[in-house]
């Protein structure tokens, strides 16, 4: 797989968040290479049985999805989580090939791209989040940014109790 480099072609705001949410993305991807489906639905870690690649991939597609489409356009929310199992992203998982997981997140990373390009970073969202304010997409995209960066870390973890791979 193809990683994007994590060095801007260019150094305004816009180009640099983009270039760093795309660089996390496509590391989280690269953790995944070669795992068989198998081996993307072990959770090796005893105290959390959700975390498994898949799962961790599945909630970044989620995750983008809520703060994109629910928080910033309004839309109404059709995640796959409920009240009574919010982490249910993570859960349905892995019942799905991995390939299919991966796809999916590169294809709402894409739309979700245009989007971004189509919108200034001062745009408001138009839900507001739990306290009542309305961030604006430029804190979406360094949320999502620091969320995908915090679970390539756990992908790391699980990659090398999985079979013993680094340095992804």
């Amino acid at each position: 797989m193809t990683r994007t480099d994590d060095m801007p072609p260019a150094w305004d705001e816009r180009t640099q968040l983009t270039t760093y949410l795309d660089y996390a993305r496509d590391t989280a991807r690269a953790k995944c290479e070669d795992l068989s489906d198998a081996d993307a639905r072990k959770a090796p870690l005893p105290g959390s049985p959700l975390m498994t690649p898949s799962g961790l991939v599945n909630h970044l597609r989620w995750v983008e999805y809520y703060w994109f489409r629910v928080v910033f356009l309004g839309e109404e929310d059709e995640g796959p989580w409920t009240d009574e199992d919010p982490d249910r992203e993570m859960r349905i998982a892995v019942d799905l090939p991995l390939a299919r997981v991966l796809d999916e997140y590169a294809e709402h990373a894409e739309s979700h791209r245009e989007l971004v390009a189509e919108h200034d970073l001062d745009t408001k969202a138009r839900t507001a989040t739990r306290d009542g304010r309305h961030v604006d997409l430029r804190w979406i995209l360094l949320h999502l940014i620091e969320e995908t960066a915090r679970h390539n870390g756990h992908l790391d973890i699980l990659r090398e109790l999985i079979d013993g791979r680094t340095g992804v």
